[in-house]
């Protein structure tokens, strides 16, 4: 059976497209097939969502060519604060710092807004000659044969490939069409993610409060602006999202506090339910899984896309290696070596997150002791506090190429 092109990947929103570059400029063909019509890119309108993108992730931006077209749009992360608070109290006056001038490598860093990522992304996709990008293809059935994988969208068409990816989020067709199931659980709890404008600077300070119904995250943007995600119990939080504005406002200040003055909206709200969601495998004959179709974590590290993007590189340089040795890339062996590369990382991020969640979101006072003094311990030891800032800017580990800043 002929194939129409080396890869398909079934997704378009970030990983998905990120993939296919980084696999067309290094020899391969792909196709992204995304569910979502094309009109969804289109509107030009700030939508209140932004990413904290670490340190090895702006390399690799750099290395894809997406970097210099979002840079002055994105906002430098020099230091990040952690602090445990008291609900009606605000955070503490004790905090963990992370300063950047503890490393040599510069801001640890960079928030940079939705709209702008997704658009030099989309970009870069229709202009490079190697990626076929089809917009409103939903998939419905996918089969592996020996040699070759074939998806059948919902208008009959077919596709073939050597390999398939995975890169549909959390609900991904893709990995239940494969048998992989999924393992994990609601937290209860919902984020309420939005933007704010400020009347003080943030000079590019990060802020990750904890409170005991969940965590707020205060992230520098642009200009005097910042954005929030901001953890309530689910009821609270629909409760919030019905009020208005002020309503809005008003339940937030507590919490927010008024270290940057005056607030106010910026942009539309917006409310995500969390959960911990972790496919049962990352590869399945002639597929791998990318992205929150490989794991969905919780927010309040801010590495959700981060550790989406680092899952694109290790495979894109599996991938790419194999190619260039004259291997089948869609064989057991190849993938096998990605499901070894990022396995490890992506148990130990999970685990991480859920467990600082489960030990802040609560308001039991040996816990809340014992996080006071943890927090005062590490700052006070230099050696752990930059382990944690380089673990913060992406910098540990076995980093792929394209993460280190180096072409594949």
């Amino acid at each position: 059976m002929s194939t129409d092109t080396d890869i398909l990947i079934v997704g378009g929103g970030l990983a998905g497209p990120a993939l296919a570059l980084a696999l067309a400029r290094n020899g391969l063909s792909c196709h992204v097939l995304d569910a979502a019509p094309a009109e969804t890119l289109g509107d030009p309108d700030f939508d209140g969502r932004a990413y904290a993108l670490a340190l090895s992730t702006r390399r690799m931006l750099d290395q894809l060519g997406l970097w210099s077209g979002v840079a002055d749009k994105a906002e430098a992360i020099r230091d990040i604060r952690v602090s445990d608070g008291q609900a009606g109290q605000g955070a503490s006056p004790l905090f963990l710092h992370f300063d950047h001038n503890e490393i040599t490598e510069g801001p640890m860093g960079h928030m940079l807004e939705d709209r702008f990522l997704r658009r030099a992304l989309a970009t870069a996709v229709a202009d490079h000659p190697a990626i076929t990008l089809k917009h409103s293809a939903r998939v419905v059935a996918q089969d592996s044969t020996p040699g070759n994988v074939s998806v059948t969208l919902e208008d009959g068409t077919k596709h073939h490939a050597r390999l398939l990816i995975g890169a549909d989020g959390r609900a991904s067709g893709t990995a239940a069409r494969a048998g992989i199931s999924r393992t994990g659980w609601d937290y209860g709890q919902t984020s309420l993610v939005g933007a704010l404008t400020v009347e003080k600077p943030h000079n590019g300070v990060a802020q990750q409060m904890f409170f005991p119904e969940g965590p707020l995250a205060v992230l520098p943007l642009t200009g005097q602006r910042v954005s929030i995600v901001w953890t309530e119990s689910r009821d609270r939080a629909r409760d919030i999202m019905a009020m208005d504005d002020e309503g809005y406002l008003a339940a937030l200040r507590p919490r927010f506090g008024s270290y940057l003055g005056n607030i106010a909206l910026a942009g539309k709200r917006y409310s995500y339910p969390l959960g911990l969601s972790l496919a049962s495998a990352i590869t399945a004959p002639r597929l791998a899984l990318v992205g929150d179709a490989a794991h969905g974590i919780h927010p309040l590290a801010g590495q959700g896309l981060n550790l989406g993007l680092r899952d694109v590189a290790a495979l894109a340089e599996v991938l790419v290696t194999a190619h260039r040795r004259g291997e089948d890339i869609g064989a057991a062996d190849v993938l096998e070596r990605y499901r070894r590369w990022r396995g490890f990382d992506i148990a130990m991020l999970a685990t991480a997150t859920d467990g600082i969640n489960r030990i802040f979101s609560n308001d039991n006072p040996l816990l809340r002791l014992g996080r006071t003094l943890g927090l005062g311990a590490v700052n006070a030891l230099p050696g752990a506090r930059r382990r944690l800032i380089r673990e913060a800017a992406g910098l540990t580990g076995d980093l792929p190429r394209l993460l280190q800043g180096q072409p594949i």
